[in-house]
Formats: C-alpha cells, structure tokens, sequence
C-alpha cells in the first residue's frame, strides 16, 4: 500500500510543472478566447526547452509568448494570423508541427522516402540472393565423391 501511494506521490510531483505553466494572471476572462489561446500555445515550441511548448514550459521566454499569444488575440487576430505573426517574428522554428513549405519539404519527406528506399533496398538484396542461388548450378559428383557418401551414408545406418 505504501509503494503505491508513494508512486502517486512521485507521479503527482513530476506532472505538477507542466499543470501551472500557466500562471492564473495570465488567464482571459473570456473562456472561448483563453481556448483559443491554450491551443495555440500547445502549437508554439518554447525557444529555451525547444521540445516543450510555451503552455508547458515554465521558461520566462515561454510566458511572454504566451502572454503575446494573448494580447493577439485580444487584439482581434485570427489564429492564423497570431501565428504568422510569431513566424515572421521568431522563425518556422518556432513551430512545433513546421507547416509545409518548399522550405519543409526535405523535413516532412525525408523520413518515408528513407523507409522507401531501405524497402527498396531490402527488397533488391533479396531479388539478387534468389537469382544467385538460381543461377549457379550444382556440379555432379565425381565417382570418389559418391563412393566417399555412400560410405558415409551406410556408417550413419550402422549406427542406428
């Protein structure tokens, strides 16, 4: 029972800085618009962590982005727009999900044109074992040789 309500403990204690990331000034008094902000701040890296976003991240960088979000859209931007903003600001790095782009285009491809490639690779190694193996005719076996498994084969049923 103690292991459990420690391992609680320990899970409550680690999740805790990604739960208040947020701090309560930061919140807008109109729900719809403090969505709206919560999901764009769950799209935007944190320039500090680089593998959190701003609405995980406690990083003083992370709550001025987030309070940017914020002015933004109490400003009247659409979400489209408060992120253009931030790119045109910050950069496509700033993205979490980078859109894509002939920029991104190597980002977004690179990985299933490996995995094709490797899959093509693959598959050609084995077309090439099969003809090989294919191909190369076994000789005969010379008298000796025969002679050589028979004895062989008749010590093996000897033995039995």
């Amino acid at each position: 029972m103690r292991r459990i309500m420690s391992a609680i403990v320990a899970l409550v204690l680690l999740a805790a800085p990604a739960a208040y990331a947020v701090q309560p000034d930061e919140i807008m008094s109109d729900p719809v618009k403090e969505a709206r902000a919560r999901d764009l701040s769950r799209e935007l890296r944190c320039m500090v962590c680089q593998n959190q976003s701003i609405d995980d991240s406690d990083a003083p960088l992370a709550r001025d982005l987030r309070l940017l979000v914020r002015e933004r859209i109490a400003a009247g931007d659409s979400n489209s727009q408060v992120l253009d903003f931030l790119v045109a600001r910050y950069g496509e790095f700033v993205l979490l999900k980078p859109r894509f782009e002939r920029q991104t285009m190597l980002l977004w491809l690179l990985a299933p044109l490996l995995l094709a490639g490797g899959g093509f690779a693959l598959w050609r190694q084995n077309r090439r074992r099969a003809q090989a193996g294919a191909e190369v005719p076994q000789p005969p076996l010379t008298p000796d040789e025969q002679a050589q498994l028979a004895a062989l084969m008749s010590e093996d049923a000897a033995s039995r």
